[in-house]
């Protein structure tokens, strides 16, 4: 499973946005209730029901940036097609699935292949073989058959993909004549490469890059996946390139580019919304955030992210705004 940024982070507690925080003992029932009383692999007939068509929709977010923007997105088309919404924030995945399944959370944006080896260690251990793979078709089959079963439905993702990726100086592309990793591997550069300390042995990073791409990775600097000590190394020349992600908001201060991953090594994490299909499965909810994936891509996604994070912009102007921009709400 790749790792990721802030956003997989366990962190306690739940709070709704419309300012209401719920204490611990509450946190606890949550947990608890969602693991007795929601659509699980016992319970069939939650699964096998019709979809459901709930007027009244909470929304998860998992806490960070992207999350809050994707989960503000998601309400403002739903409010558009004559559906109520409240967005919950639920900072780790162990708390809001649960929470998914049990109903009381109805739709939350997720990442196809980490949520596929997510569902896939949860039903078969943590040592079951990765599910995820970098074809969006296998890794969607995947998700969809170990997310029916718990009464979830995966619908389709859209343009936009929020994967690990690689980063140099621009200088350094320019010098060398990079566009690709590729192109690192056929230029037989010695290569130190800052990450999380992980990467020495995660496939898709140092074991990956030396094997897919033959890139000389001679040592990994452990500064973490895509943090400001991590691109300042590699901007001052101390690293050639960088851990970080696809949708990483800030490469440009640093004067960073990415490498594109041109022999898919990296999982198709694209972003799907996933219901619980008896209260939100129904054909209105997925034609109210199918039409998100008609303009949403990765660049765009970047630049939301940039908004909030650097122009410290609130995420549900940001959100509001681009649906605006692109015709799917009214100024």
């Amino acid at each position: 499973m790749r790792p990721r940024r802030p956003r997989s982070r366990t962190r306690a507690g739940l709070a709704l946005t419309a300012g209401v925080l719920l204490t611990a003992g509450v946190l606890a029932a949550t947990s608890l209730t969602a693991c007795t009383t929601g659509p699980t692999l016992e319970n069939q007939g939650a699964v096998t029901a019709p979809p459901g068509d709930s007027k009244h929709l909470t929304i998860g977010t998992a806490g960070f940036t992207e999350s809050d923007l994707l989960a503000q997105m998601y309400a403002l088309l739903l409010n558009r097609a004559g559906y109520r919404t409240k967005i919950l924030s639920v900072t780790n995945r162990e708390l809001y699935e649960p929470a998914l399944e049990a109903g009381q959370i109805d739709v939350v944006p997720e990442y196809a292949a980490t949520l596929a080896d997510w569902l896939n260690a949860k039903a078969h251990g943590p040592d079951a073989p990765p599910v995820g793979s970098p074809d969006l078709a296998t890794t969607m089959t995947a998700l969809r058959a170990l997310a029916a079963p718990r009464g979830l439905t995966v619908l389709d993702p859209g343009k936009a993909v929020d994967q690990n990726a690689f980063a140099v100086t621009v200088a350094y592309a320019r010098r060398h004549r990079l566009r690709t990793l590729s192109d690192l591997g056929a230029a037989k550069l010695p290569v130190r490469l800052a990450a999380g300390d992980e990467c020495v042995q995660r496939p898709y990073c140092e074991p990956g890059l030396k094997k897919t791409y033959g890139i000389d990775i001679t040592a990994v600097d452990p500064k973490g996946v895509g943090t400001t000590q991590s691109k300042q190394a590699v901007q001052n020349g101390q690293d050639q390139m960088v851990l970080t992600t696809t949708t990483d908001a800030t490469l440009d201060a640093f004067g960073l580019v990415l490498l594109a991953d041109d022999r898919h090594l990296q999982n198709a994490d694209y972003i799907v919304p996933v219901v619980n299909r008896s209260r939100a499965g129904s054909e209105g909810v997925t034609r109210a955030l199918g039409a998100l994936n008609t303009v949403l891509t990765t660049a765009d996604l970047a630049h939301l992210n940039q908004q909030v994070d650097s122009w410290r912009r609130l995420a549900k102007d940001v959100a509001r705004n681009y649906l605006v921009s692109k015709g799917l709400l009214r100024p």
